[in-house]
């Protein structure tokens, strides 16, 4: 199929994805959040050791817009959100394309409890503007949304559907592999699914818990198996974020990827930040699964083979 007739075939999906956003960006301002924007090009990506950047000259294409958004909210910004491009080197496949879109947004004064309450909202009303009701059809699978939605500690989940308890410092490719393969397509199969509480060495921004030092206060959410949002508690310590963003960099030099530099002005930030909590959510799969379609690439009017 050419790339015209492709367009052409999309055209109902891709009015479904705008009303999906649009109804996005209505629940934000509706809650009083600032709609801002970022730069695509950095000096310093975060250097989360799971994520590749793509080189743009003496900077880099953001994988996130998560280090400058943190500078906003330090900066005084209580409730902030960003419908945004984000690339990620080497990202192709039935789920991923190396440029998408991204839905993130942050709170002050709160932590990942509330962002599982956003999540959920967030869903439904997407679902309603995308005209699928209470019930997601994906599939052979029917997710209903006014059921009790699900929660899951990692270390229940990887019990139940691995055979073993991670701990608080796994190896992190054998995790990886176990969560993708055994794990993950357990998730949101009936009703959506909140995995919470990662391993705390798997955690490079967010905070520790508190009555449990092995983990952080990190969720994901799952809808039929599909990983959709990532949120977290925010680590705002300065000096222990130094101390894991040198971890990560050696770790990353350990294994032959790009090493990049730490971005000063983002740490220098979190000295003036106060507790809150943010989250990312991957607005094509939402798309994805909202429009019953098995491929990103069937969401998105371009994909990474087109130009």
């Amino acid at each position: 199929m050419n790339l015209i007739s492709s367009l052409k075939d999309k055209k109902d999906t891709l009015k479904t994805r705008a009303k999906i956003i649009q109804a996005i960006r209505g629940f934000f301002i509706e809650r009083d959040f600032l709609e801002v924007e970022t730069p695509l090009r950095v000096r310093a990506p975060a250097p989360e050791l799971h994520l590749k950047a793509v080189k743009s000259g003496d900077r880099w294409l953001v994988t996130s817009p998560e280090l400058q958004m943190k500078q906003l909210v330090a900066a005084g910004y209580e409730r902030i959100f960003q419908v945004c491009r984000v690339f990620r080197d080497a990202e192709s496949g039935r789920m991923h394309n190396p440029e998408f879109t991204m839905l993130e947004w942050y709170r002050a004064d709160a932590d990942y409890a509330a962002l599982m309450d956003d999540m959920k909202e967030i869903v439904l009303a997407a679902a309603q503007a995308a005209g699928s009701g209470r019930t997601i059809k994906y599939g052979n699978l029917s997710i209903n949304l006014d059921a009790e939605w699900k929660k899951s500690t990692v270390s229940d989940a990887f019990e139940k559907f691995a055979g073993y308890r991670p701990g608080p410092d796994p190896d992190p490719d054998r995790f990886d592999v176990d969560m993708v393969d055994r794990v993950e397509p357990e998730l949101g199969i009936t009703v959506p699914t909140f995995l919470i509480d990662y391993p705390a060495s798997m955690c490079s921004l967010s905070r520790i818990k508190k009555d449990n030092p092995g983990v952080c206060e990190r969720v994901e959410l799952y809808i039929a198996g599909v990983e959709l949002a990532n949120g977290f508690s925010e680590l705002v310590d300065s000096r222990e974020q130094r101390r894991r963003f040198e971890r990560d960099l050696a770790q990353r030099e350990a294994k032959g990827l790009d090493v990049y530099p730490i971005d000063e002005n983002f740490l220098k930030a979190l000295d003036h930040m106060s507790v809150s909590a943010g989250c990312a959510l991957g607005i094509d799969r939402l798309v994805m699964l909202l429009c019953n379609k098995q491929n990103i690439h069937d969401v998105m009017c371009f994909t990474a083979g087109d130009s």
